[in-house]
This record gives C-alpha cells, sequence and structure tokens, in this order.
C-alpha cells in the first residue's frame, strides 16, 4: 500500500483488539536469570513470592515457557474504554525535519492516567480482587504509575496505598491529587511511616528519595497488613506481559498498512513501555522472522544500561526485596531530582537486561535539556505535550530522522509516546526559564555505589 494511503491515524477495530498478552521470554533461549530470596540467596519460589504478590501474578511472574497468555474478559472490557490506543504517522514532524525517514508513535495517553501504566494497572488490580484481598500497595515515580493505580483499585472496589518519591510529591501536586480523588492513600517517601523509611531517613537526611526507597516502603507496607499485597509498575516480567499490548497494537497497525518498521525506540526506566513495544518485535527477531534496530533510551543521570554492571543487585534501596540479575547502578544510588520521574530507578528489568547483555538492542543515555528540547520542538509541530520521560523517545526518534535526511534513507521509525506532560509543567517552567540543568553521576558515585552490590 502507497505511504499516501496511510491515514494520519491508524486505529485498529475493536474486534482487530488482542485477546492474549505476549510474553517474550517463551522465544529468549538464554532466559533472564531467576529472582533469588535475599535470605537463602536460592531462586525464590512460587510460595515465597505469595507472601508478597498476587497468586495470579507468581504464576505470570514465574511463567517463561508460555507464549501467549489470555487476557481474562473483565480486563478486556475495561481496555475497550480507551484502547485500541491509535498508531499515529507523524507526517508534521517528518515535514518539519525534512526527512525521507516515516515516523509512526504509539499514543498511550488517551486515558485520564495519561500514561501506558494503566494496561497493567488494571489486570494487578483484577488479580488482586479475584483473590479477595482487601487492598494493595505500590510506588510511583513520576506518579502516572500511582495514577493508573488508583483508577484500576477504585474501579475494583480496592483500598490503595501509593508511596511516591519526595522529590515528585513535591513538583507534581495535580498528579498526587488525581490520585487521591481516586480514593488513594499518598505518601512522600521515604517517610516516617515505615521502619525501612525511617532508616533511608537516618542513612541520607534530607533526601529526595527514589523509586528504589519508595518500593521498600510500599513492600514493608503490604507485608505487614493482613489482606494486603504489593504491586509494581514496571521492572517485573509480569509488568511487561501486560504492556505487550502495546507492541501487539502497533504491530498489527504497521501490518494493516504493509509497513515494516526498521527502528523501534522507547524510553527506559524500569522498562516497562520499553518491554511493551518491543515485545512482540524482538519475538521475531528471537525467532529468525524478521530483524529490527531497538534503541532504549535512558537519562544520564540514572545511566543503567550504559553505565551500569550486570549483576545481582536488590530491587529496592532497603534491600527487602528478591534480588534480580539486572544492569543496574547499585541499590544504595540515589539520583539527582530529575524530572522524568518515571526514569529515576537504579536498575532494569531482568528481560530487557538479557536481551540488552546478548547485543539484541541498543542503549542511549540523553540529558535533561535536550530532552525538553525535544519535547518543546514535538509539541509545537505534532500539538500533544509529551511526557519528560516520552521525550527521551522523542529526542532520539528525531536524531535517527536527522540521520535519514542526511544519508537519504527513508527508513520507517517507530516510537513510544507513553503519556502526555500536562502534569509536568513545573518541569517546562524551569526549562523555559532556564533554570533546568543537566546531572550526570561521576564514575566514583557509581563507584561507590557498586560496590555495595551483593557479591556471589
Amino acid at each position: 500500500m502507497a505511504n499516501k494511503e496511510i491515514p494520519y491515524k491508524i486505529y485498529l477495530e475493536e474486534s482487530e483488539m488482542p485477546r492474549e498478552w505476549y510474553n517474550v521470554r517463551a522465544d529468549m533461549k538464554i532466559k533472564p536469570a531467576p529472582l533469588l530470596n535475599p535470605a537463602t540467596g536460592k531462586p525464590i519460589n512460587a510460595e515465597e513470592l505469595g507472601h508478597v504478590f498476587c497468586e495470579e501474578l507468581v504464576k505470570q511472574e514465574l511463567d517463561d515457557t508460555t507464549r501467549l497468555i489470555p487476557i481474562p474478559q473483565p480486563i478486556l472490557d475495561f481496555y475497550k474504554m480507551y484502547r485500541p490506543a491509535p498508531l499515529v504517522r507523524a507526517y508534521c514532524l517528518e515535514k518539519k525535519l525534512g526527512t525521507p525517514a516515516h515516523i509512526y508513535y504509539k499514543f498511550e495517553g488517551n486515558n485520564t492516567s495519561g500514561s501506558h501504566k494503566l494496561n497493567s494497572a488494571i489486570a494487578q488490580a483484577y488479580y488482586a480482587k479475584e483473590q479477595g484481598l482487601v487492598g494493595v500497595t505500590t510506588e510511583t515515580g513520576a506518579g502516572q504509575w500511582g495514577t493508573a493505580l488508583s483508577m484500576a483499585c477504585s474501579y475494583f472496589g480496592l483500598d490503595c496505598n501509593v508511596y511516591m518519591v519526595k522529590c515528585s510529591y513535591e513538583q507534581k501536586p495535580f498528579r498526587r491529587e488525581v490520585m487521591r480523588t481516586y480514593g488513594a492513600k499518598v505518601t512522600p517517601s521515604p517517610s516516617e511511616s515505615t521502619a525501612v523509611g525511617r532508616q533511608i531517613l537516618a542513612e541520607f537526611p534530607g533526601t529526595t528519595g527514589s523509586l528504589g526507597c519508595a518500593i521498600s516502603e510500599a513492600v514493608e507496607a503490604a507485608t505487614t497488613r493482613p489482606g494486603y499485597r504489593y504491586v509494581l509498575g514496571s521492572v517485573l516480567s509480569q509488568v511487561l506481559l501486560h504492556q505487550s499490548i502495546i507492541g501487539m497494537e502497533a504491530k498489527a497497525a504497521l501490518e494493516k498498512y504493509g509497513v515494516k518498521a526498521d527502528i523501534i525506540i522507547g524510553c527506559a526506566g524500569g522498562g516497562s513501555n520499553l518491554g511493551g513495544l518491543i515485545s512482540p518485535f524482538m519475538g521475531e527477531k528471537l525467532r529468525g522472522e524478521a530483524d529490527y534496530h531497538f534503541i532504549a533510551v535512558e537519562p544520564a543521570s540514572c545511566p543503567s544500561l550504559t553505565r551500569g554492571k550486570y549483576v545481582y543487585d536488590y530491587c529496592d534501596t532497603g534491600r527487602v526485596c528478591p534480588l534480580s540479575k539486572m544492569y543496574t547502578l547499585g541499590s544504595s544510588f540515589i539520583p539527582a531530582p530529575n524530572h522524568a520521574g518515571g526514569l529515576r530507578y537504579h536498575g532494569m528489568s531482568s528481560v530487557l537486561s538479557e536481551l540488552y547483555d546478548q547485543g539484541l538492542m541498543e542503549a542511549r543515555s540523553v540529558k535533561q535539556t535536550e530532552v525538553f528540547e525535544a519535547a518543546e520542538y514535538f509539541a509545537r509541530v505534532e500539538g500533544i505535550l509529551p511526557a519528560p520521560e516520552s521525550s527521551h523517545a522523542i529526542k532520539v526518534a528525531i536524531d535517527e530522522a536527522v540521520k535519514c535526511r542526511e544519508t537519504g534513507e527513508a527508513k520507517n521509525i517507530v516510537f513510544g509516546l507513553t503519556g502526555t506532560g500536562y502534569f509536568d509543567m513545573l518541569a517546562y517552567e524551569k526549562f523555559h526559564d532556564g533554570k533546568m540543568t543537566d546531572y550526570i553521576p561521576t564514575d566514583d558515585e557509581l563507584a561507590a555505589s557498586l560496590s555495595k552490590t551483593p557479591k556471589f
């Protein structure tokens, strides 16, 4: 089909929406290393994980052989409120850049939470409800996950307790208030309300927090209260599984118009968006059916893939969660108060870490001011104000399109626009006022944090 026939927005029909999640681990010849029990150092089993997570989610976390997992009907019914999400051909951006490249973005901001996070939040809330739980606890960085989970819990009548990274709690009051509107209790982390929070505050007085800190508090809160379990918005294999609907839809939309992606780009913090977008395409690459160039984009202030080490490490600052083999900066690493709060995590998904270690994808780190320059450029040209996290992918997508202009190659570039930035205006204000800075950790800072990773 000729490119001129491709509409600005490609929508799948409701009947074309995926009915199954895709588990990329099933096609990986070398599987991600197992989670380890922090007390014994041995692979953690379902019973042990069941003290922290919902039973069905534990099954999904440990399943690395089932390729397709049916989506329960109640989750599909909820998805229909905002899915299928559009795949947009960025005609205006292409024209402005003067590039022969064809640029597409999968837009996940068409829901009240403003991001892709709702795809997994509703699944995790559903399984908690099915198990008969009272409520769940979680952490949130920029606030998209906390917002999504509060919506999902409200839908199923569950109690929702959110530990929000302190710098984001202060920088993003409107996101916090959306959570409270949906009935969530929101606590700035680290806090005095948990033992691990008090410990972190004693060790790092005045800290602005991190996702690792908030995770520790949320896990403690869940495991010390009957009828509660902990849920996580990124990193875990179960989350990448739920988010695979992004890539499944994107792939189906491209195939509908006979388009094959050449380059697929996603922002990378813990890995939920990137993993969700690339999974079905990566599956084709793993099976030898097609080839793609995958690019993970992370902030230079928290560069786990580009400057971290691939070792077993704690998933949280308080060292109460299972150990995961991943690219990490060390669980004690607390990044500067970067405005891309959803990317302020010290480690990367074990699935993505293994794929990266095998050389199946590239990783790049970008500075915060460059990211906001790209965000502003995109907003002025395409009419959507992007989230800071998404803008990391925008930055590299523009870079790749400019390369195509220089070489004359008409490549198909696909990137994930994870959500909108309308709750991030304080960050945009700092950028416009020239008060935004680029923090890049020194080698000594990273070495000090990495020296504390457990030895095996």
